[in-house]
């Protein structure tokens, strides 16, 4: 058993985020209904190359441990099923415009009456209030306009977003955390509830100590290339073969960064001692021990900042991270059977529990593979009646 056994997550979300969310309570048990359009399906099925089969690698990375049902909700019958699976569902996720729900029938009224304990989050680009509430939100737009874009990149180099979509990947663990918390609510109170999270106000959120920074004293933060903007020395240096990167967390181990370097002196300089004296002297810092860093290759500094303790690493690129020892032994790349493609590589499973272990179940699903046993088993609907629905279009 997962965490999530037996309970029903109807998924109505595209593209990211929402599947995102839907797949994360999927490997911890939960049976997740994906509601696609007929003929179509989710944007990202055809979101490639690469492909595998005629399944796009970008969908098959987000849509694991799903049943697919195809689903016209633009046609009336089709909201009738809708409201069926609804009422069987324990979690409902969406990322519709804000209001399509309602304009449907699905209100908050429609709940109380025929799904009280359904908890419902409903993802957006901006949330249901303010002056952009209800508008379409993009990664890549939200990483502009919260900031994120204008703290990432060089100082003196154009403003950068991150190399994935990293707005979207968090408000999906919010939506994942916000469903969790409506669960323990309605485990409390017998009720579900509603809850809303938008990539506006996540992208706020990431800000994290930046964004206290500037509430703090008013500065417009800076960018510091790989640098950053509270601890000093913490960023990459280059080292004869390659770029290291180093995280010197305190003040004792900056003693012990000095003595490898053969500078311990620098620990008692009065520039250097604390980190706020290095934070003032940032430039200077960084420039002495980048001057020492080039006469060694990257594996010598990494093996002996090891040694004493110093976090530290290489940069990897994608393939040398997918095929790490760490991510070999941690299990964080597997594959999986599905029945048109084969095996099929893909992430593992970041949540690990003792004991009602994660699982991958389900191979990401093919358009409408399950709609026949989601629509007799959830709906409740019959053959001729699901027949019906499929010869109009409506499945």
């Amino acid at each position: 058993m997962g965490a999530l056994d037996g309970l029903v997550v109807l998924d109505l979300t595209r593209v990211l985020a929402g599947p995102l969310a839907a797949m994360l309570l999927g490997d911890m048990g939960a049976d997740v209904v994906k509601v696609e359009r007929p003929g179509k399906g989710d944007d990202t099925r055809g979101w490639g190359p690469p492909f595998l089969g005629t399944e796009s690698a970008y969908y098959l990375g987000v849509n694991r441990n799903k049943r697919s049902v195809t689903l016209d909700l633009g046609d009336e019958s089709g909201r009738e099923v809708l409201g069926r699976l609804i009422r069987s569902a324990d979690v409902v996720l969406d990322n519709f415009k804000i209001g399509t729900m309602e304009r449907w029938g699905f209100d908050e009224e429609w709940f109380a009456s025929n799904a009280p304990s359904a908890v419902r989050v409903t993802i957006s680009g901006y949330g249901s209030t303010g002056p952009k509430a209800g508008m379409p939100g993009y990664d890549f737009i939200l990483q502009a306009e919260t900031g994120l874009m204008s703290i990432t990149g060089e100082p003196d180099g154009e403003q950068m977003k991150l190399g994935v979509a990293i707005v979207d990947i968090c408000t999906g663990m919010l939506a994942t955390v916000s469903v969790l918390a409506g669960l323990q609510s309605r485990a409390a109170t017998g009720k579900g509830q509603r809850a809303e999270v938008s990539l506006h106000d996540t992208g706020l959120l990431m800000l994290a100590n930046v964004a206290a920074n500037h509430l703090a004293d008013g500065q417009v933060p800076a960018r510091y290339g790989n640098g950053h903007p509270n601890i000093v020395p913490y960023r990459t240096f280059r080292a004869s073969d390659g770029d290291v990167a180093v995280a010197v967390g305190n003040d004792d181990q900056f003693a012990k960064l000095a003595a490898i370097l053969g500078h311990p002196e620098w620990a008692g300089d009065e520039r250097f001692a604390r980190n706020r004296d290095r934070v003032a002297n940032r430039q200077v810092v960084d420039g002495m021990i980048g001057d020492l860093m080039k006469l060694r290759t990257r594996a010598e500094w990494i093996a002996e900042l090891d040694r004493a303790g110093i976090p530290s690493g290489p940069i990897n690129n994608v393939a040398e991270a997918l095929s790490s020892d760490q991510t070999m032994g941690r299990g964080m790349v597997t594959t999986v059977e599905h029945p048109m493609i084969g095996l099929v590589k893909m992430l593992g499973l970041p949540m690990r529990f003792d004991g009602t272990p994660s699982e991958i179940r389900r191979h990401p699903p093919m358009l409408g593979e399950h709609t026949d046993e989601v629509l007799s088993g959830l709906a409740g609907l019959t053959g001729p009646e699901i027949e019906d629905l499929r010869s109009r279009g409506v499945v």
